[in-house]
């Protein structure tokens, strides 16, 4: 594992905020969470900061139908609106189709990328986060 694998990444976190994302800073928690520009540096710094994510294992029967439905509804078919052409239009309806994954799983705070393995993020607790 590189040094860059150990810390935790602005690009971890960015996209989480707009959910309400709950942190631990230096052993207290906060949340929901909003950046200032004293927290980027604390982050540069290394200053113990650690979001509270679900592991992807915990997402329950109910959440996978949810998902697979929010997936279902904003399906883009590459024949459709996107005007491009062939490879093109293919590749950026494959790109807004995982943009809308993606930001299904940052909503419901799971963590996809192993953040919780790698001992930078803290597996969050059961109810922590009451997504309807």
């Amino acid at each position: 594992m590189t040094q860059k694998d150990k810390k935790l990444l602005l690009k971890d976190l960015c996209a989480r905020l707009p959910y309400g994302v709950q942190c631990e800073i230096g052993g207290l928690r906060y949340g929901p969470y909003t950046f200032t520009g004293n927290d980027v540096e604390d982050l540069i710094d290394g200053r113990t900061f650690k979001p509270y994510l679900r592991p992807m294992s915990s997402m329950t029967e109910e959440e996978r139908s949810d998902m697979g439905k929010a997936i279902q509804k904003n399906y883009i078919n590459p024949n459709g609106e996107i005007k491009s052409s062939g490879a093109d239009n293919l590749l950026m309806c494959t790109a807004r189709q995982a943009e809308h994954f993606i930001d299904w799983l940052n909503a419901h705070h799971f963590d996809y990328h192993g953040l919780i393995e790698m001992g930078l993020a803290i597996e969050a607790p059961e109810g922590m986060y009451n997504i309807k």
